[in-house]
């Protein structure tokens, strides 16, 4: 049997939730189902998060996995992962009238990973196989990549000219996550280049910091985040590595009332793809189990703002109203 928590303190880090990039891949759906009219259809999920999925589809949204699956004409949109220059070739081929809704900071990578190219070198992405970005960035250097995610990777590398080297990373590691195997790559490459600390994602490592900052006050963390979301299970992680019983959730029906047993402080954090209002459904849940008083911590303010495409300015896409 739990014991009823009469007295629930719920500490809320701040930032959380929506990043600049997400904002931005959200809205250029929006935009353009108010432009064009339904359907839209998006390439993959605009973001890692159901919920936005499904509000969007409610809209007019139509997801699908590969550019084949959209009909001639179609407007299509590309996710804020970031797409290989071979599914933007495939669209051009059939006249889609395309929006891309790659992050910039995505795209910065991009540049930076050819422009290393450009120059002679061997390209080494840090990140996580399979993951959208990760495959995009793969799929957006000429001459391709070598993958790798731990300094154990690094050991088995096989490069043409170790004096010709340069990494990149995904944009949703933050510093601390990649630290360990820059230097493994430092260390066995000393020519090596890459990006300076600002290159980070500044949203990933915010929301990162704030979980940090919020550990030592909590007794249980909640993340609410898609369970394919790699911001979000690293949130998750950096509890469970603090030793705070830490859980990653869909949504307020995945809490589980065995994990309050005891527990006075419930930190909540939300990643980059979470909508706020999950944050608050999950607030009101915890309601169910005693009083309780919410404080919201005090943390880095971003004000990041990322512009819209040009193609969604006045006839900008002339061509899919043809």
């Amino acid at each position: 049997m739990i014991a009823m928590t009469k007295n629930l303190r719920i500490l809320l880090a701040s930032p959380r939730g929506f990043c600049a990039g997400v904002e931005r891949a959200i809205e250029i759906v929006e935009r353009a189902l108010e432009i064009h009219g339904p359907p839209v259809y998006v390439r993959h999920e605009i973001v890692h998060n159901k919920h936005v999925v499904e509000s969007l589809r409610a809209k007019g949204a139509v997801f699908v996995e590969e550019v084949d699956d959209v009909p001639d004409g179609a407007v299509t949109i590309f996710s804020a992962h970031g797409v290989a220059e071979k599914v933007e070739i495939e669209a051009n081929d059939r006249n889609l009238p395309v929006i891309d809704a790659t992050c910039p900071l995505v795209s910065k990578v991009h540049k930076e990973g050819q422009n290393h190219a450009g120059r002679g070198r061997e390209v080494i992405l840090i990140g996580h196989a399979g993951h959208p970005e990760v495959e995009g960035t793969q799929g957006r250097i000429p001459g391709g990549v070598h993958l790798v995610q731990t300094p154990e990777d690094v050991a088995k590398l096989e490069v043409k000219d170790p004096s010709a080297l340069a990494y990149v990373t995904q944009t949703t590691l933050s510093v601390d996550e990649t630290r360990d195997t820059i230097n493994a790559l430092k260390e066995r490459f000393p020519a090596i280049v890459g990006p300076d600390v600002k290159d980070i994602c500044y949203a990933t490592q915010n929301r990162q910091q704030a979980v940090r900052d919020m550990c030592n006050r909590i007794d249980l963390l909640l993340v609410v985040g898609a369970k394919n979301s790699s911001n979000s299970n690293r949130l998750r992680e950096i509890g469970a590595e603090i030793g705070v019983p830490s859980y990653l959730i869909d949504d307020a029906s995945g809490l589980q009332p065995e994990w309050l047993d005891g527990v006075e402080n419930v930190g909540i954090t939300a990643g980059a793809s979470a909508p706020e209002e999950l944050v608050q459904e999950l607030i009101r849940r915890l309601g169910d189990f005693g009083e309780t008083r919410v404080e919201s911590l005090a943390g880095v303010e971003e004000s990041i703002v990322f512009k819209l495409p040009k193609e969604l300015k006045p006839g900008g896409l002339a061509q899919a109203d043809a």
